[in-house]
């Protein structure tokens, strides 16, 4: 082989080289940009799902607490109709829920008593 050949065949080498090299980098740049996307992808949707679940939760709670204290209320005047039922069956109960219902009745109104 003459010597210029030698240098064009080392030169063309050397081009190809480069030239594999760069499209090489270019690739990886790319491969590694569509994966960027996609964590980025990724991650917003985690974070969007994060926030749904949130408000979710703080809608559950919330609905919790007003059905929580609905019966506690519920409760609360249950046992104040069962203490006053079973005050009808004790000693005088008869008078006391008596003494109540006329309590019930406005001043204004004529009242009739049956005996």
């Amino acid at each position: 082989m003459s010597k210029s050949s030698y240098k064009n065949s080392n030169l063309y080498k050397k081009y190809l080289v480069s030239a594999f090299k760069k499209k090489h980098q270019e690739q990886e740049n790319f491969v590694s940009l569509v994966f960027l996307i996609i964590k980025i992808c990724f991650s917003l949707l985690a974070l969007i799902s994060l926030v749904k679940v949130g408000y979710s939760s703080k809608v559950r709670l919330t609905r919790l607490r007003e059905i929580q204290e609905s019966f506690l209320y519920e409760k609360y005047r249950y046992n104040d109709l069962t203490e006053r039922f079973d005050d009808l069956f004790s000693v005088e109960g008869e008078q006391r829920f008596m003494k109540d219902q006329d309590q019930m009745i406005s001043r204004d109104i004529i009242r009739v008593i049956w005996r």
